[in-house]
């Protein structure tokens, strides 16, 4: 069958043919080694245009643009319905800008969590990843995590038949160690940092020859979460002005950029959106690089100057990414869009998600969080402006983390008979629920 796709490296221009070969040379350029490819795809794509400005059609998962993915086959395809998701209108905090900060906006939640497979942002490229490892017969893959990108590969390999071993740090939660080894996946958790699990986990993919998943610049990866771009073209006939994400490695901004890129020609859009990107206190290089970096003028090099966070100590694991390879690539996208990498405090996550519960019945995950925190502090450093559309990104729901679900109980009275008990009006809570966000 011949590829309708080739990879081509993004450092020296060498064309690798299919995933066979990319997979073949360990996935590096054979010409000079680089391990960052894009996929390009050299047919007509006004197909493209038509898929996403065709109200009458009602796709299914993804793969709904297939022809714009890197699988030949359909018969290889690995799906349960990932990718096509809400994007719900979250009125609440709207009106928290007006009222607080005069500003109008229209602020948008793109609802991962309703992903079919495992409820978190990573289903689409453990869809994807599925489908391409089968289609080239692999057997036996490797991932580095710090939870729930591992649970994903961890459900759609095991559906695709391949053999995974998994490498967490440390401080993973429990859950998502527990949901990769339910489908009879190893796990390797490594007495380290999600730094030292990188590291064992290449090692590993050296020594027995098995494929390790590329991370956040992984050409999979970043052809399944472009099509984020496609369906909030084909739901809202536009790009949001400012897009708001957790960022741990920074796949997100990467894979929206590819996407723009793929059907920019196309006039579906006038400007692509503004990054935001935040990251927890307590694991923040950088968040911390990028404020040396603006307080400097941005000088030459700037990208390549960050801090290096050892064991960092957090209380959102899923997020804890103290060595920021990709920041080279993450901080100019950033800058070139006018935005901002910003840091909120994690110690405010379960005030974040209990406010967010009570005015919207959503359970959202630690690292959704922290995208709606952020929300907060852009506000705050006036980088929302009136008239525009803000997309958050909801990459989980809390029921990957029961531990941030123990910490929403805040209605329980304890009694001893119905003497105690009395009806009470759930708006009472209300305002100490807000009081929180009063003087972010």
């Amino acid at each position: 069958m011949k590829s309708k796709f080739y990879l081509k490296c993004r450092k020296c221009g060498y064309i690798i043919s299919d995933f066979a070969a990319w997979f073949t040379n360990m996935q590096k350029c054979p010409k000079c080694e680089n391990k960052y490819a894009k996929v390009e795809y050299p047919g007509n794509n006004i197909k493209l245009k038509e898929l996403i400005t065709d109200k009458s059609k009602r796709p299914e998962s993804l793969f709904y643009y297939f022809d714009f993915l890197p699988v030949n086959n359909p018969q290889n395809i690995i799906t349960e319905g990932e990718g096509i998701i809400p994007v719900n209108r979250w009125r609440f905090l709207e009106d928290y800008a007006k009222q607080n900060f005069n500003i109008d906006c229209k602020v948008l939640a793109y609802r991962n969590d309703y992903n079919l497979g495992t409820g978190t942002f990573k289903d689409v490229a453990a869809a994807l990843a599925a489908s391409v490892l089968k289609e080239n017969n692999v057997k036996q893959y490797a991932v580095a995590s710090t939870g729930n990108i591992a649970n994903a590969f961890a459900h759609y390999l095991s559906l695709a038949k391949i053999s995974l071993a998994v490498f967490i740090p440390q401080d993973a939660l429990k859950a998502n160690e527990a949901g990769v080894g339910s489908y009879g996946q190893r796990v390797f958790r490594v007495r380290g940092d999600y730094a030292k699990a990188k590291q064992i986990a290449a090692q590993y993919s050296a020594r027995y020859g098995i494929l390790l998943s590329g991370g956040n610049t992984d050409p999979i990866r970043v052809e399944a979460k472009k099509t984020m771009v496609f369906e909030w073209l084909r739901i809202l006939g536009e790009l949001p002005d400012v897009y708001i994400q957790s960022l741990s490695g920074g796949t997100g901004p990467i894979a929206i950029e590819k996407g723009c890129d793929d059907i920019e020609h196309l006039g579906l859009f006038k400007k692509r959106p503004r990054y935001i990107l935040i990251q927890p206190d307590k694991c923040d290089p950088m968040s911390k690089a990028w404020e040396a970096a603006k307080k400097n003028g941005f000088p030459d090099g700037w990208e390549s100057d960050y801090p290096i966070i050892e064991n960092p100590v957090t209380l959102i694991p899923t997020l804890a990414t103290g060595n920021p390879v990709t920041y080279p690539i993450i901080g100019p996208i950033v800058k070139k869009s006018g935005g901002e990498i910003l840091s909120f405090c994690e110690d405010d996550a379960a005030d974040v998600a209990r406010l967010v519960a009570y005015e919207t019945a959503v359970k959202i995950g630690p690292a959704s969080t922290i995208a709606v925190g952020g929300f907060f502090v852009a506000l705050q450093k006036g980088l929302i402006r009136n008239g525009e559309t803000i997309m958050l990104n909801i990459g989980e729901g809390m029921w990957r983390a029961p531990e941030l679900m123990y910490q929403m109980t805040y209605t329980t009275k304890e009694i001893d008979s119905v003497d105690d008990c009395e009806p009470v009006d759930r708006t009472i809570f209300r305002e100490k629920l807000w009081k929180k966000f009063e003087n972010l």
